[in-house]
């Protein structure tokens, strides 16, 4: 169940990593305030990441895109999934490994970073590492199949089944990973969310004893928190909506929920939940058959958490996740003004 926090959320840790898209910024546009409250947690000398899954661009071109959205980065300040797949590369197969490349520029240059040095010949190759690349040849992932099937071993930057582009969702770097070791037979090395070489890696650059992951993905950020055993905030900015919420199994559930980032400045208070359900600051919310049924006023973060509570309750008495189709969440007084 939720964790309660009786003071600011951020007081209690001192690294923070974001997830990007759906957190810090939706379909290229960022959200709403988030450079003020990214600028609040630097200002309180908390460490702060961003932590992506995308392996196509450096954490240059990361880093320069945020500030182009208003909020201050460094490349220092960026953490890749192409870096952490470079870090395993290096830890198996030693320094100056000689691998073959499936990817972008990203992550062409994490594995320059770390002295590995790409080859295009199989023979010399200790193995292959793939990463999200536009421009990748239907014949290099041919080539690439057939190696891994015969044995060459391999590392994939992530598994991410999707990917948001200016013309909607399509087909993410796991696309690809699927189809490589559904041919091959084997399963690959994982380095991005939720596998937690990516986290690591994170911390390792970054710093910090006290981390807290901030995404809004259930099944890569808070998996991913889940699989390093740190705390994580759920924000309700991006693509988890009220229906995967909850049906989330207990790996899936965050430590906190909030409606946005403005949660990292405040309380976080813990529904009481009992056999008729879970209350909290005026919210009440129970299991009616196969439905969740809420009733009462109060914030709209209280009003995610009560959902959250009773639903997880009823989903581990039962085994079947409540319907809560019928529900609409409340809006935040910031969505409210913008209206």
């Amino acid at each position: 169940m939720l964790k309660a926090s009786e003071v600011p959320l951020l007081e209690g840790y001192d690294l923070t990593m974001f997830d990007l898209d759906g957190v810090v910024y939706v379909s290229g546009r960022a959200i709403d305030g988030v450079g003020e409250r990214l600028q609040r947690v630097r200002d309180a000398g908390v460490h702060l990441a961003f932590v992506t899954n995308n392996a196509s661009r450096t954490p240059e071109k990361v880093a320069a895109n945020l500030v182009k959205l208003g909020v201050a980065a460094t490349a220092a300040d960026v953490v890749t999934s192409a870096q952490a797949a470079a870090r395993v590369v290096k830890d198996r197969f030693g320094a100056q490994a000689r691998v073959l490349l499936l990817g972008g520029a990203g992550l062409e240059a994490a594995l320059a970073a770390e002295g590995l040095v790409v080859t295009t010949e199989p023979g010399e190759a200790a193995a292959i590492v793939s990463g999200y690349g536009p421009d990748v040849l239907w014949k290099d992932i041919m080539r690439a199949a057939t190696l891994i099937r015969d044995g060459l071993p391999y590392v994939a930057s992530n598994t991410d089944l999707t990917i948001p582009t200016d013309y909607g969702l399509a087909p993410g770097h796991g696309v690809l990973v699927r189809t490589l070791s559904d041919f091959a037979g084997v399963e690959p090395i994982v380095a991005g969310k939720p596998a937690r070489p990516l986290m690591d890696e994170t911390i390792r650059r970054v710093g910090g004893d006290r981390p807290l992951m901030v995404g809004d993905r259930l099944d890569t950020d808070i998996e991913g928190a889940h699989a390093v055993g740190i705390d994580s905030l759920l924000v309700m900015t991006g693509v988890t909506h009220l229906a995967e919420l909850v049906a989330a199994t207990p790996e899936l559930r965050p430590t906190y929920i909030s409606p946005d980032l403005e949660g990292l400045f405040e309380p976080h208070p813990a529904p009481e939940v009992d056999d008729s359900g879970a209350r909290l600051g005026g919210w009440q919310a129970r299991a009616q058959g196969d439905a969740l049924e809420v009733s009462g006023q109060g914030s709209a973060a209280d009003w995610w958490r009560v959902v959250a509570s009773a639903s997880w309750a009823a989903l581990d008495a039962t085994g079947n996740a409540v319907d809560a189709t019928a529900l609409r969440p409340p809006v935040t007084a910031a969505q409210d003004e913008r209206r």
